[in-house]
């Protein structure tokens, strides 16, 4: 099995490193201001060099620092309202269903409190990179190697583990692992997965993308995560291969489109969102898949996966400058800084307040009106 995954790492590193030289940044446009907004509280993390998914309960943020601290803080006020300590380095986190929290650590414990206390830690068997889902009293673990595991959040007993035949290389970031009724929706190279939650058995799949390539690096396109609900459909990218949705409750893809992008989507009813690696941020309609609208103001400036809130677009980029762009055309509208490292993961929204994190550690609250 470790042999699988650090022959990925190998490989990704090897097109790394025979890349072109990326160009620099597009320079910050000049803007007049079309909303209002500025930070309205921070705290402060150790770092984040993993890829941190914040929890957005209605009412608390859970996220974590690399030095293995999860914070739980009021969203209107920043207030803490608890803290932990994994003990050791995180590779993934936060998952959270307002009860119990989960993070996993660079030792492959996935640890889970509940109200800031510790409730158990279980060793797995190889490296994980998404953060857990909690539902249903039930954590579930999506392995790098696509492997999931459930454990009952309770005690951390051991509830089965579901294992496809390995796909040649699998991707070293976070992937797509989401609940749906009474299914657990996974991420399983291109096909986005439903398993049953109980038992850890099949029920269907749905490719978004048909892999295309000479060999298993340029045939890579695995499921980035989070992957995105909206009703009844669920939408996600495969990397570096295409957009697309799924209806969840038939298991049938609806549309898919070629978009060679690594980070997550973001959208809702009307419009789904994703950045391309060029930094182009694509709008297509959720129900066709039709191009609403390009926009190349962020070219090369390493745009997070977006956030539709209302009648603006969110996205943070390599600078720690947060972007507030126009849900009809993608003109910016307002930008704020935060530290000046990148903001990392994808904003989140708990109520009326908007949460951003940067490499740094920071955590910065906004409230545009």
């Amino acid at each position: 099995m470790k042999r699988v995954i650090w022959a990925a790492a190998a490989a990704l590193s090897l097109l790394a490193g025979c890349s072109t030289p990326r160009p620099d940044p597009t320079p910050l446009a000049a803007y007049t201001p079309a909303i209002a907004g500025s930070p309205v509280w921070q705290a402060k993390l150790e770092g984040i060099d993993f890829p941190l998914q914040i929890a957005a309960r209605p009412d608390a943020f859970v996220a974590a620092g690399r030095d293995g601290t999860v914070l739980a803080l009021e969203p209107g006020s920043g207030r803490e309202l608890w803290r932990a300590q994994a003990g050791a380095t995180l590779s993934a986190g936060v998952g959270s269903d307002g009860r119990f929290a989960s993070v996993v650590t660079r030792d492959n414990e996935v640890v889970v409190f509940e109200g800031g206390a510790e409730r158990w830690r279980k060793r797995l068997p190889a490296g994980v990179l998404t953060a857990p889902l909690v539902a249903g009293e039930r954590v579930f673990v999506l392995r790098v190697d696509r492997a999931v595991m459930a454990f009952d959040a309770l005690d951390g007993r051991p509830l089965w583990t579901y294992q496809r035949p390995g796909e040649p290389l699998t991707l070293g970031q976070a992937g797509a692992i989401a609940p749906f009724g009474n299914l657990l929706l996974v991420g399983q190279g291109p096909r986005l997965v439903a398993l049953d939650p109980l038992r850890g058995t099949l029920r269907w799949e749905s490719a978004v993308a048909t892999p295309r390539g000479t060999n298993e690096v340029e045939r890579l396109a695995d499921l980035v995560g989070p992957a995105l609900r909206i009703g009844d459909t669920v939408c996600a990218r495969a990397f570096q291969a295409a957009a697309g949705c799924v209806d969840a409750r038939r298991g049938v893809l609806l549309w898919s489109r070629p978009s060679a992008g690594a980070t997550a989507l973001g959208g809702d009813a009307e419009l789904l969102l994703g950045t391309d690696a060029t930094g182009r941020l694509t709008a297509w309609r959720t129900p066709t898949g039709e191009v609403a609208w390009s926009q190349d103001l962020l070219l090369y400036r390493e745009p997070t996966a977006p956030l539709l809130a209302g009648a603006v677009v969110v996205v943070g980029d390599l600078e720690g400058q947060v972007h507030f762009l126009s849900r009809q055309d993608g003109a910016t509208q307002l930008r704020l800084p935060t530290d000046g490292t990148p903001v990392v993961g994808a904003p989140v929204l708990s109520g009326t307040t908007l949460l951003v994190a940067t490499r740094g550690g920071g955590l910065f609250a906004f409230r545009p009106q």
